[in-house]
């Protein structure tokens, strides 16, 4: 079932080196970058490290979700002939592709509300209006509703990203372990015979 031409090894080594970059990046940080603020005094400045940080971080972000991207469409073309004979493997790379687009989805979507977050802190720091925050994502009830608001969402968005992406690993193995002979067959055998 395996041909030279699904034999992709560099392309696929770019795409799970973006994959990976993309997942530990995010979940470093969620868990990481965005706390570590709380050890700050000032609330405008747990903002500011937290955004500083995730702004360095920006471009290779986004690298690792292009090389996923692009790799996982050549890797997809290159695939053609088995997604045609292979039951479930045309469905695995579906999903697989949807969890990518989606990931890439919400990390555009937590950077702009970080990129929210700053400017209504910079704002309230102008107008000299107190900026309490628990950190970069965590608003208290002394937080202005309008950064708390922009908190609350960016906090949902950072934490669907590596949920995300890591889905889209997983489905990413599952395709690798289909080029196994014993799973290729089956794969073949359940599409010429349905049901079996």
């Amino acid at each position: 079932m395996s041909t030279r031409t699904d034999s992709m090894p560099v392309t696929q080594a770019v795409h799970d080196l973006g994959s990976a970059l993309w997942f530990g990046g995010a979940t470093m940080g969620v868990v990481g970058v965005n706390s570590a603020g709380r050890d700050l005094e000032q609330g405008v400045d747990r903002i500011r490290v937290a955004s500083s940080a995730w702004r360095r971080f920006g471009l290779l972000e986004w690298a690792g979700i292009g090389a996923t991207l692009i790799a996982g469409a050549q890797l997809t073309r290159s695939s053609r002939r088995r997604i045609g004979l292979q039951q479930g493997y045309g469905t695995v790379g579906g999903v697989k592709a949807g969890l990518a687009v989606a990931g890439a989805l919400a990390t555009g979507y937590a950077a702009y509300c970080g990129m929210r977050i700053g400017a209504e802190a910079e704002r309230a720091r102008r107008e000299e209006e107190p900026i309490e925050v628990t950190d970069a994502t965590t608003p208290n009830s002394r937080t202005p509703a309008r950064i708390a608001k922009w908190q609350r969402r960016q906090r949902i968005a950072q934490y669907a990203v590596p949920l995300l992406a890591g889905a889209n690993i997983a489905a990413g193995s599952k395709l690798v372990q289909s080029y196994r002979p014993i799973e290729s067959s089956k794969g073949v055998l359940k599409r010429i015979i349905p049901g079996l």
